[in-house]
């Protein structure tokens, strides 16, 4: 998890106010850990942790002129259901993501979200989509990121 939190340091180099990260992975990936490694990349504020039942939680910049980080963990809107017990569809779920009113945080903040691939993109032309991958039976990770409409890096272990 140590180098998962470290590629967070690093991929917050490349972000500013205005940067959506959208972090795509099973369970157990290491979503919340790289989120951590961004967070202390930017120095934000406060302890990091999966905001799963509140969906958001932002986080106040560490220096007057750094930008905030609001951190979204979609988990529970992507694995919820519709009240008709239909499972939700790309545009349902992007109103209720449009409901958290992500692009007034756009303004000072970066927007990382967990469980976002697919609904998160209409926040931004071009989000930075890191992928994380978990071996079977293995701890090792592995990561690609890209910005939208642009190729993948390579996997980095």
């Amino acid at each position: 998890m140590d180098d998962t939190r470290a590629l967070g340091v690093e991929l917050a180099g490349l972000l500013r106010a205005g940067d959506v990260v959208v972090l795509d992975g099973p369970l157990g990936a290491g979503k919340t850990a790289l989120t951590t490694g961004i967070a202390a990349g930017l120095g934000v504020r406060g302890r990091v942790t999966s905001p799963t039942f509140v969906i958001a939680r932002r986080h106040a910049p560490g220096t007057p002129d750094g930008p905030g980080m609001v951190h979204v963990d979609a988990y529970r809107l992507v694995g919820g259901q519709n009240r008709d017990g239909s499972q939700p569809t790309t545009v349902d779920l992007a109103d209720q993501l449009e409901s958290l009113d992500l692009d007034s945080a756009l303004d000072h903040d970066v927007v990382v979200v967990e469980w976002g691939a697919g609904f998160v993109d209409s926040l931004v032309a071009a989000p930075l989509v890191v992928t994380l991958e978990r071996g079977a039976d293995t701890e090792v990770r592995s990561a690609t990121w890209h910005r939208a409409g642009r190729p993948p890096h390579p996997a980095v272990p």
